[in-house]
């Protein structure tokens, strides 16, 4: 639903003229009062600044995890996530 929901935010968005920048990246996430934190926040928040305007990438975790949903995939390439150790495959929906 997440992914769906960004490219449906984009479409949206697009038609009144605004290009967004999507990230999703899925996993453990803390509730600090009003506030949600943790790695998968920050991940996700990385993998949105390696995106280009108009586009919704995922983490390689996302796409595995939606594997037989029917969402296509192209490859984004590896990247440094800055704050997060090692290189993440990144993948923009199509």
């Amino acid at each position: 639903r997440g992914v769906r929901c960004a490219l449906a935010i984009r479409d949206v968005v697009r038609a009144l003229g605004i290009e967004i920048r999507a990230g999703l990246h899925t996993g453990e996430c803390e509730l600090m009062g009003d506030k949600v934190g943790g790695i998968a926040v920050h991940i996700g928040a990385r993998v949105m600044a390696a995106s280009e305007p108009g586009r919704v990438l995922v983490s390689r975790t996302v796409k595995d995890l939606v594997a037989g949903s029917g969402l296509a995939f192209e490859s984004y390439g590896v990247h440094e996530l800055k704050g997060v150790e090692g290189d993440w495959e990144l993948f923009f929906a199509a």
